[in-house]
């Protein structure tokens, strides 16, 4: 089980559970065409964000198959919002675990990602004691699979015509990485 104290802080980044507060934040985000190309839904209304949001804030720790820990990221110097970034266990019992993240355009190119990413992967490892933790991402979606690239994980799959999403065929490529890997970046 995982419940760690926030905000976990990185370099750049304060990352802490969703707040009632957060609302504008995740509506402007996943209020967007741009955000939400790559993602399973499309542009939220201020109803569909607020929902998401009060789902957002349940996901605080990671204690069964299947839990996601999503945390806000902040500018530490600045305060201001930029994304998301998630941790979720996918098996206790083989301990597996996932990452995402998704970034607000106005914060994009700036290592923001990679940074908030590796820090998710440093508690699926180093405070979960996961073995294994994947990525997955659309094909298209080339800024997700440098973050993948400059993590450091294997390139595991790709599949093609994996989804039929919003109107189309997309595929998906999986990188992952073990904790032994893990270690010998450390």
């Amino acid at each position: 089980m995982l419940r760690s104290s926030f905000p976990i802080r990185t370099s750049r980044l304060a990352l802490r559970p969703y707040e009632p507060s957060d609302l504008a934040f995740l509506h402007g985000m996943f209020g967007r065409e741009d955000v939400c190309r790559y993602l399973p839904w499309m542009p939220m209304d201020i109803d569909q964000a607020r929902a998401k949001l009060e789902q957002r804030m349940r996901q605080t720790h990671l204690e069964t198959d299947g839990d996601p820990l999503i945390l806000v990221a902040e500018e530490s110097g600045t305060g201001r919002t930029v994304g998301e970034f998630m941790l979720r266990l996918k098996s206790l019992e083989s301990r597996q675990g996932e990452i995402g993240w998704s970034l607000h355009p106005d914060a994009q190119g700036r290592g923001y990602a990679t940074e908030g990413a590796r820090e998710m992967l440093r508690l699926g490892f180093e405070e979960l004691g996961l073995h294994r933790i994947v990525a997955g991402c659309d094909t298209r979606n080339t800024a997700s699979l440098r973050v993948m690239d400059r993590l450091g994980q294997r390139r595991e799959a790709e599949f093609v015509d994996y989804e039929f999403l919003k109107g189309e065929w997309v595929g998906e490529i999986v990188s992952a990485m073990l904790e032994s890997e893990w270690r010998a970046q450390q």
